[in-house]
């Protein structure tokens, strides 16, 4: 089975050395998005409420690039630089996804890349093409 890459440029560019999704079979795998705008590479804002939406945007962007949506996400997990901003990231999660949620984790850490207070990243199962 060969990996498929996914880029759009409805998301915000790899800053790396990565891809900003990989399709093997049905499953793809997202790499973590920051609230970057795509349309320029800088931060929507600094008001976590802004880049928390701006990161769900991001993701759904890339989801919608490998052929599925946000629902189809199985599993996130979300990095936060203040684990305090969780129930803003909930209330922005909700408006996102229907139940059945995806499996989660929430983390903080220490820093994030281009100084963003949140990331994401996670794994999609597409609707089996068989």
């Amino acid at each position: 089975m060969s990996k498929v890459i996914i880029n759009t440029d409805s998301a915000p560019a790899a800053i790396g050395p990565y891809s900003q999704a990989v399709k093997i079979g049905t499953t793809v795998y997202l790499s973590g998005q920051i609230p970057l705008v795509p349309e320029t590479m800088e931060m929507v804002s600094e008001d976590f409420a802004e880049q928390a939406e701006q990161v769900f945007k991001n993701l759904a962007a890339v989801c919608e690039a490998a052929g599925g949506e946000l629902q189809d996400m199985v599993k996130v997990q979300i990095y936060l630089t203040d684990l305090s901003q969780l129930a803003v990231v909930n209330d922005t999660m909700a408006r996102y996804f229907s139940t059945p949620y995806p499996a989660r984790a929430a983390i903080e850490v220490s820093a994030l890349p281009k100084g963003a207070q949140i990331e994401i990243d996670g794994v999609m199962e597409l609707p089996s093409t068989n």
